[in-house]
């Protein structure tokens, strides 16, 4: 039997599910997700093995207007997905069938010339009439192999996306071993998880202020214990307030919510040493962003 494999980016506006879909495929918590838009910023790869084929997915930040150096980054990232991958699966979400950043992904796609598949998430927060309005609209607006309505969230019809996307593979070998399921450093994933905290916990703009970087990971078989020291950097003294919150209790809370969740990950204790730094204007600054991993 012809082995089949093949890199699938999951391109989309900004909230639209992309990551819940890569964690759902997955089957493993892979990206972080948020109700917040512009949650996910880097590109995160999830490897879904099959009977005789693989799909690599790649996660992508959301296409959108950008507005600064951060945003610019996470445009790039996504839209140079397009050019490297096999297959474009398109993202966009029932209730906010139009967003703004959908006429830029269909210009990539123009360009790009792959195949690709229409994806109309979250399908259970909208009446079920909206649906067949959108699929002949996207019909006419681009040439898709396929329109594929699913509920990431529930996993409603998530096999039929499989299918679908299996049959758009092409011969290929195994591009990663069978027990692989991410490139993702355990830094990476720890930094995550402390940012996805910090979007439940804080509010308005701070969320979008903050990058996590993580110095050390130690780990010690005699004491049964993971320590991390991680920074919380910021863009200015008054973040650094509100993030450290009265008596130290908002970065208190970020650090319990996050080590609670990495120790079921670790299945052990974790130490971990959480603080928070001013790096000024850090999203501005293109420097900045290359030291902190964008």
């Amino acid at each position: 039997m012809t082995f089949l494999s093949g890199f699938i980016a999951i391109v989309g506006p900004p909230n639209a599910g992309k990551s819940t879909l890569l964690n759902r495929l997955t089957g493993t918590k892979l990206a972080i997700v948020s109700p917040k838009p512009q949650t996910t910023r880097n590109r995160i790869m999830g490897v879904y093995h099959g009977d005789g084929y693989q799909m690599v997915f790649v996660d992508t930040p959301g296409i959108h207007k950008t507005q600064t150096a951060l945003h610019r980054s996470m445009v790039a990232s996504a839209q140079a997905a397009f050019k490297e991958v096999d297959i474009l699966a398109v993202v966009i979400e029932m209730p906010r069938a139009e967003e703004p950043g959908i006429g830029i992904i269909l210009s990539n796609l123009r360009r790009a010339q792959k195949p690709s598949v229409l994806v109309i998430n979250k399908i259970d927060k909208g009446p079920k009439e909206q649906l067949l309005p959108i699929i002949d609209t996207y019909r006419q607006r681009y040439p898709f192999e396929a329109i594929v309505p699913i509920s990431a969230l529930t996993g409603d019809r998530l096999e039929r996306l499989l299918e679908q996307l299996k049959s758009m593979l092409k011969p290929g070998p195994a591009l990663f071993p069978p027990d692989m399921k991410t490139d993702q450093t355990e830094s990476f994933w720890i930094s995550e998880i402390i940012r996805e905290k910090i979007y439940a916990l804080t509010r308005q703009e701070l969320p979008y202020s903050c990058a996590v970087t993580v110095e050390l990971v130690e780990e010690s078989l005699e004491k049964n214990l993971v320590s991390i020291i991680a920074r919380i950097h910021v863009e200015s003294e008054s973040q650094k307030g509100i993030m450290i919150g009265g008596r130290g209790e908002m970065v208190k809370a970020i650090g319990r919510t996050s080590r609670e969740e990495m120790e079921k990950f670790f299945g052990t204790k974790v130490f971990l040493d959480l603080t928070v730094r001013v790096e000024k204007n850090w999203s501005k600054d293109p420097r900045a962003l290359r030291r902190l991993g964008y």
